[in-house]
């Protein structure tokens, strides 16, 4: 994240006098924004007297339209991929709806929460489980028409994607318009059947639904409070990439030995 910012005078240089307030290292920042991802709390609630709830909010907000978040998660890919690699022959995509009890841009009436307030995540998983892809919604939308800009998103992350991948999907895409997008998009979809029971264990779709406990994990993604839609997609994509590494770690401390190395798979 460090490598994403630039470098700033300690004091502002157009100050007449040059002895104002320092600024807040984007070090100490991006630990209270941590904190807030993965508690969930209120600014007001993580602030502290080195850095105020205020100074948070300004640098969040400059982060997030900068792209930082989508850039963060495109290099932890890059690093995964070149350590591990990512299997993107095989490929599920599935949506997840959480709390957004404050509204938003991206909130929604939720269909399974009484109409209250609702975030849905459509996340696209690679064979592993490692999130490639994102796109943020209202609780109300379908799953079918995000198909599309989730595609997108995990192009937009990856490159280019191997030949003719397979798309593994429920059965809320079981209909022409999915399966349009999949050929405009040169993807092979397995999708469940309308009306035929099947246990989630048939065919690859698991892999997200796990993805999707992970990133339920992050206290910031089950209960958005964020009325701003880039913040909220600067969230997604910050614990994706946290996501990311944690499944770089598991992958490499199997196959590589390095200093410092965790020799249980809970990782602290």
């Amino acid at each position: 994240m460090e490598a994403l910012l630039e470098v700033r005078p300690e004091f502002s240089p157009a100050h007449p006098w040059g002895c104002h307030r320092r600024r807040t290292s984007d070090r100490v920042v991006f630990e209270h924004i941590v904190a807030a991802l993965v508690h969930g709390s209120g600014y007001e609630r993580i602030a502290t007297p080195g850095c105020s709830d205020r100074t948070i909010r300004r640098r969040v907000t400059e982060w997030a339209g900068r792209g930082l978040g989508q850039k963060l998660h495109e290099i932890t890919l890059a690093a995964y991929d070149k350590i591990i690699g990512l299997e993107l022959d095989d490929l599920a995509t599935d949506g997840c709806i959480t709390k957004a009890p404050c509204g938003g841009e991206k909130a929604g009436p939720s269909p399974v929460d009484r109409r209250k307030g609702g975030l849905k995540r459509s996340v696209c998983a690679e064979g592993d489980g490692v999130p490639v892809g994102i796109v943020s919604a209202g609780a109300n939308r379908h799953d079918s028409p995000l198909l599309e800009p989730t595609i997108q998103a995990t192009k937009q992350q990856v490159g280019v994607l191997p030949n003719n991948p397979v798309m593994h999907l429920d059965s809320g895409y079981d209909g022409q318009p999915s399966r349009d997008v999949l050929t405009e998009h040169d993807l092979v979809g397995e999708i469940a059947k309308k009306g035929i029971p099947s246990p989630i264990q048939v065919g690859k779709r698991w892999v997200v639904e796990r993805t999707h406990s992970w990133m339920n994990n992050y206290g910031k993604l089950r209960r958005c409070t964020d009325h701003n839609g880039t913040i909220v997609d600067f969230y997604l994509y910050l614990a994706a990439a946290f996501v990311t590494v944690r499944c770089l770690i598991q992958k490499a401390r199997q196959t590589y030995r390095w200093e410092g190395r965790p020799t249980t798979r809970r990782l602290k």
